[in-house]
């Protein structure tokens, strides 16, 4: 039996704990702020509820060795998408039910490039699954993924997912659809590997799911399943440095002090563990570059709206304005974009809003906070408030306008995301770097990485595989 040292309680940390001490080891983990959860976040006003972080759930068969009890509801649609010209599609779980919505809202040429497009995808899924999403990828697996040729062939090195969906659509709709799938890491389409498919179809395949009173129950049923697995959850417990001796780690400093310790799970952003707890800081692993940020609003809304589903998605006339101000470029500075696309959560469960009234979870991506050249300073007076302002000009002209049903409105900002979960920018997703994401195993053989910011990449179903592959790396007790 091993004594493990879990940094950090996001979902990746506290499901490498459930496995690790299900495995028998002795885990403690600590935690910087007060709860659990990390990016999936919770806030509660005036009888209302929000997910402030993740708010949809999919591939729920990666939960299934966690043992948790989670009473998983399946949406219909999984996402209404309304488009510049009026259109509205919603997509479903059911794949031939989604191939007639897109006939009866797009027409039948494009279901039947969504037809083509899907098998694609299809293959793109399958050698992911087999080859990446599940297993560390270093220089040797990248090597063995390279003499399987249809592997490598479905997955497209090279290609990006703005490339795929120029060859697969002739519908500028179906092409927007399939580019809102590179934000899910955190990355510009233009940009994003076209291996990036595998996320649409893992959402529609296996379906879109809600977890009644929000998505913070997740992380109370991991809480609950650490104690009953006799895992020590140490909260306001930031950890300052890991120590190491003889090329291994010994231990971590905490805010309780000293603890010792076998072998070291790292939670916490990869940035943040290279540059910051490592007593020598080493050069974070190449291609590494960081994702995008988003900004927040959460408004009570009095009365009901109709048209709107669970999840809704408002296109702008012009994507690419989006992506060119958020990342910005050698010749252009980083900016709020004028026209982003807006993704607004309203859940219709009444344990998290008034009777008569909606919780809104409204986004937009947004530039990392800092005051580099690729980002924004948040904390700039009146930022904030004249951006949410905007955004809501912005749904009023999509045709949903709230202004004068609001009972409050609160916001989000990178610089806010960034110093409550200790996320460097506020950046969602860590990383973006493919698959050359920081790898698994760190620096010394008894460290090792799980969470967005490491292999195989943000959103909860990833870093849960990140912590099943990182355990794997760890002999049981």
């Amino acid at each position: 039996m091993s004594r493990i040292i879990v940094i950090g309680a996001g979902v990746g940390g506290l499901a490498a704990a459930i496995r690790l001490a299900g495995a028998g080891h002795d885990v403690e983990v600590h935690e910087r702020s007060g709860v659990a959860g990390g990016k999936l976040g919770g806030y509660e006003r005036d009888g209302f509820r929000f997910d402030t972080g993740p708010s949809l759930l999919t591939l729920p068969q990666v939960f299934t060795d966690l043992e948790l009890s989670l009473p998983l509801e399946p949406l219909d649609p999984v996402v209404r998408h309304f488009f510049p010209d009026g259109t509205v599609l919603d997509s479903s779980s059911n794949h031939r039910v989604f191939t007639d919505r897109i006939a009866q809202s797009l027409g039948a040429p494009a279901a039947a490039d969504w037809e083509r497009f899907w098998r694609r995808a299809a293959r793109i899924w399958r050698a992911s699954w087999r080859s990446v999403l599940r297993h560390p990828v270093t220089p040797a697996t990248l090597a063995g993924l390279s003499w399987r040729l249809t592997d490598l062939a479905a997955i497209a090195p090279g290609r990006t997912l703005r490339h795929l969906g120029q060859r697969y659509f002739d519908d500028p709709r179906l092409r927007l659809l399939l580019d809102r799938y590179a934000t899910y890491a955190g990355t510009d389409p233009r940009r994003a590997p076209a291996a990036l498919a595998a996320i649409p179809y893992a959402e529609l395949a296996f379906g879109g799911w809600y977890l009644p009173g929000g998505l913070t129950t997740l992380a109370a049923a991991m809480v609950a399943r650490c104690e009953a697995l006799g895992v020590r959850l140490v909260f306001d417990s930031e950890v300052t440095g890991i120590a190491t001796s003889g090329g291994r780690a010994t231990g971590v400093h905490a805010a309780s002090g000293f603890r010792p310790a076998d072998v070291i799970v790292s939670d916490v952003d990869a940035l943040t563990l290279y540059r910051d707890l490592l007593p020598t800081p080493s050069r974070l692993p190449a291609l590494t570059d960081r994702s995008l940020a988003g900004f927040v609003l959460l408004l009570g809304v009095r009365g009901e709206t109709p048209g709107l589903a669970h999840h809704n998605v408002f296109f702008p006339p012009y994507y690419d304005a989006e992506f060119d101000a958020i990342f910005g470029g050698a010749s252009r500075r980083a900016r709020p974009a004028d026209h982003p696309t807006i993704f607004v959560t309203r859940p219709a469960d009444p344990a998290v809003h008034p009777p008569g009234c909606e919780s809104w979870f409204v986004l937009v991506n947004a530039p990392r906070h800092g005051t580099a050249w690729s980002a924004v300073d948040w904390r700039r007076p009146g930022l904030a408030d004249a951006y949410a302002e905007h955004i809501l000009r912005l749904l009023a002209r999509a045709g949903v306008d709230v202004r004068d049903r609001l009972l409050f409105l609160e916001t989000r900002t990178p610089a806010d995301l960034a110093a409550t979960t200790a996320a460097p920018g506020g950046a969602i997703y860590g990383t973006t770097g493919g698959l050359l994401r920081p790898p698994n195993q760190g620096p010394l053989p008894n460290l090792h990485l799980v969470g967005g910011s490491a292999h195989p990449g943000g959103g909860l179903p990833l870093v849960t595989l990140s912590a099943e592959i990182a355990a794997t790396q760890i002999d049981p007790a």
